[in-house]
């Protein structure tokens, strides 16, 4: 008996595959950076209350677009500090308006004990009440014998954000298989219903589909036996993307090991239980709408560059000679175009690539390369955060002994694409002063 290692690749399209002054780092000298709150140690404020909405990553239903953390920087060698949650607002991120989630203040115990791990994997709307809850990944105590307890647990959003203990996620006897965990979640409307869903590895090439909308026990709607998906062993992951536009969600799954081949596993009333096309070997997919319009476009970074194909599942192809570490999308420009923004591993830069009627433009628009890190740069997320219609970027870099920089780019209509310069950066160090 083991954990899974999948890893649930998805990308959702529903209505949101369309992503949508400066101190010497970008910081508004307007207000204080949340690197300058956390080391006066400041509280967090008050989440504003919010009456519920449709915006995405939305957990106090305010309308403003909130931002999860995790792998939070912190001195020692220490257990992860928890999740962090920095709350939207009119303008953008409030890093001031802040939430830390643990393990010991917010976990399920799982026969008396509290889990060891507690890690975001997705975020949507499980309840429909119009506010977004958080799927988190535990380590609940388990002796080997027979099938595992489900390591997902659930945080409900609130017009207070994301308050209250999680409960655990109930899985169904029909809907596992084999003693594999049932775990790596993505969200998505797969059977049309307007309810968001949950699909989860359950063994094998297999997937358990557990309907929507979900109580506050965590139990689902509905759910039915284990489906079986291409390949052997699983990797999916991401939201999830209606490719072929019939108001169905798809999923994507790929083999596990290294570049692998993908393929799609298609939505239809019943879940996703129908086959797709596959997709050539990567180590991730991205999709987008790099040339407008409806149809949808796929990014999938291997090691010999990025493969691009249009028209998903079309026959329209190109590639980008680039070697990726990850791919994210988002029309930063606000023109219905997404653009593609590319990491390369190790070198302390992001490329972003232009989306254009041809196609996505061959070389680099813009090139961002944060000041002051140590480490690769990680691009956190591209979503639109100040509600101007156009994706921001989000990156963050280690600055070395246990600190770090998030900085936020706000996207732009000029041929730049994104700012210059960061219009907020913060730390995340803040979440230790809770």
């Amino acid at each position: 008996m083991r954990r899974s290692g999948i890893r649930l690749l998805a990308a959702v399209v529903g209505g949101a595959l369309l992503l949508a002054g400066c101190g010497g780092d970008g910081e508004s000298p307007a207000r204080p950076t949340a690197e300058g709150l956390a080391a006066r140690g400041a509280p967090a404020k008050a989440v504003p209350h919010g009456k519920g909405s449709e915006v995405p990553d939305d957990f106090n239903g305010d309308g403003a677009r909130d931002l999860v953390l995790d792998d939070l920087a912190h001195q020692g060698h220490g257990d992860d500090p928890g999740i962090g949650i920095v709350y939207g607002g009119r303008a953008g991120l409030v890093p001031d308006t802040r939430h830390l989630l643990t393990a010991r203040a917010d976990g399920a115990r799982t026969k008396g004990e509290l889990p060891a791990a507690f890690e975001s994997e997705a975020a949507c709307d499980l309840d429909g009440d119009g506010f977004t809850d958080l799927v988190v990944s535990t380590d609940p105590p388990y002796d080997g014998q027979g099938q595992p307890p489900v390591p997902l647990q659930l945080l409900f959003g609130s017009p207070k954000g994301l308050t209250g203990t999680a409960v655990k996620l109930q899985v169904p006897a029909r809907a596992r298989l084999g003693n594999d965990w049932p775990d790596q979640p993505v969200c998505g409307d797969f059977d049309g219903d307007g309810a968001q869903d949950l699909v989860l590895h359950a063994s094998g090439a297999h997937l358990s589909f557990l309907r929507g909308p979900f109580t506050h026990r965590g139990e689902p709607r509905a759910a039915a036996a284990p489906l079986a998906a291409p390949g052997n062993e699983l990797v999916t992951g991401g939201p999830a993307v209606d490719v072929n536009r019939d108001g169905y969600d798809d999923l994507v799954v790929r083999e596990e090991a290294g570049a692998s081949r993908g393929g799609l596993v298609l939505g239809g009333p019943e879940g996703p239980r129908r086959t797709g096309a596959l997709l050539p070997a990567g180590t991730d997919t991205a999709f987008g709408t790099f040339r407008g319009g409806r149809a949808v476009d796929a990014a999938l970074p291997g090691p010999r560059g990025i493969a691009l194909r249009y028209d998903v599942p079309g026959t329209a192809r190109a590639s980008l000679a680039v070697r990726a570490a990850t791919v994210r999308t988002g029309d930063l420009d606000g023109d219905g175009r997404s653009e593609l923004v590319v990491t390369g591993g190790g070198s302390g830069e992001v490329w972003i690539y232009r989306g254009r009627a041809a196609g996505l433009a061959a070389n680099a628009t813009a090139t961002l390369v944060p000041a002051g890190g140590s480490g690769p740069v990680q691009v956190l997320k591209v979503a639109d955060f100040d509600g101007d219609r156009r994706a921001d970027v989000v990156v963050r870099t280690s600055t070395g002994r246990g600190t770090d920089r998030v900085r936020v780019y706000r996207g732009v209509r000029n041929g730049d694409l994104v700012e210059r310069k960061p219009g907020l950066t913060f730390s995340t160090t803040m979440f230790a002063s809770r």
